[in-house]
């Protein structure tokens, strides 16, 4: 498949995803008594991620790296993992409208690219990887990222409500709608292996691609609440990470 049929697909499929999931917006507060607001990305950092797409995802990368949903990085940028710093000053993403969701919780203001707040956890991995394999161009032609869960959500009080603790219909339906487009995503980009960021993710993935040629793995969550990702300086993680992406190459 070209380049340029990779990108129109992935970025079509991401459009539906995004009408798709924002759909159940009503449904999943109704009936998930933990969350009271969600943010879709795809919907309000379209042009961002929009970006992220065109430049990125139709470069060849054999191994796709999976969140489980967004967090402040990507909930600001658009951008995966998106640290504001990698996203501007590595991924060179910049100088684009931002939206904001039409009703935000006062802890959790949507900013944009230009957010000085950096996310520990994507600016963890985009470092790594620009050590590992050079400039973006280089990172695009070996790994592509992506989410399982396009939605950030978060309780009364502005907490972080993740995917695993939804319940009901819509979440159920969400899940179905996630599983696709990561199914879509692989098929699309011919993608060899699968590496979870977290245990969630890779258990998400096993259950997609069991008894098909796809490898799945795992990697620890860098999250700065995770001991082994701050043990030694953070370098007991980069070591698991850089086995990790060589042990799929």
């Amino acid at each position: 498949m070209s380049q340029q049929n990779v990108i129109q697909l992935i970025e079509a499929i991401t459009k539906k995803l995004r009408s798709e999931t924002t759909k159940l917006f009503p449904k999943l507060i109704a009936e998930c008594k933990q969350i009271s607001w969600v943010y879709n990305p795809l919907d309000y950092a379209w042009l961002s991620h929009r970006e992220w797409i065109h430049r990125f995802s139709g470069n060849g990368a054999k191994i796709l790296l999976v969140g489980m949903n967004p967090g402040h990085g990507m909930g600001n940028t658009g951008v995966p993992f998106g640290c504001p710093e990698q996203v501007r000053d590595f991924l060179n993403i910049k100088n684009l409208s931002i939206g904001h969701p039409s009703e935000q919780h006062p802890r959790r203001t949507v900013i944009g690219l230009e957010c000085t707040k950096p996310e520990v956890s994507g600016r963890r991995i985009w470092t790594f990887l620009a050590q590992k394999y050079g400039s973006a161009e280089s990172v695009s032609r070996k790994v592509f990222v992506t989410n399982h869960c396009p939605l950030w959500m978060f309780d009364n009080s502005g907490k972080n409500v993740t995917p695993d603790k939804l319940t009901g219909s819509a979440a159920k339906k969400l899940m179905s709608l996630c599983d696709d487009y990561l199914r879509s995503v692989v098929e699309i980009m011919n993608i060899q292996s699968v590496i979870g960021i977290g245990r969630y993710a890779e258990r998400q993935a096993k259950v997609l691609f069991k008894n098909t040629e796809i490898t799945v793995d795992w990697v620890p969550h860098p999250s700065p609440a995770s001991p082994f990702s701050n043990r030694n300086g953070g370098a007991d993680w980069r070591k698991a990470f850089g086995t990790v992406l060589d042990n799929n190459s």
